[in-house]
């Protein structure tokens, strides 16, 4: 079993979360990146994924940033 795990942190810092598991590693890869896709383009200040086993191993990991416009 893996584990999609998809952290989103909103402009006031707090947090969502989803969690998707997949009985096959292929699956689960092909969701982690179609999150990533997501947070590329994001408007989150925060995006996040990691894809782990059902023991807590994490195989992968990325965050995207998008800090917000300076005042001007």
């Amino acid at each position: 079993m893996f584990i999609v795990f998809e952290i989103q942190t909103n402009a006031d810092g707090s947090l969502g979360t989803l969690t998707t598991s997949y009985a096959d590693q292929q699956a689960a890869e092909s969701a982690y990146h179609q999150v990533l896709a997501s947070a590329a383009v994001s408007a989150l200040p925060k995006h996040a994924c990691a894809l782990m086993t059902e023991e807590g191993f994490q195989l992968r990991s990325e965050c995207y940033q998008h800090p917000a416009p300076a005042a001007e």
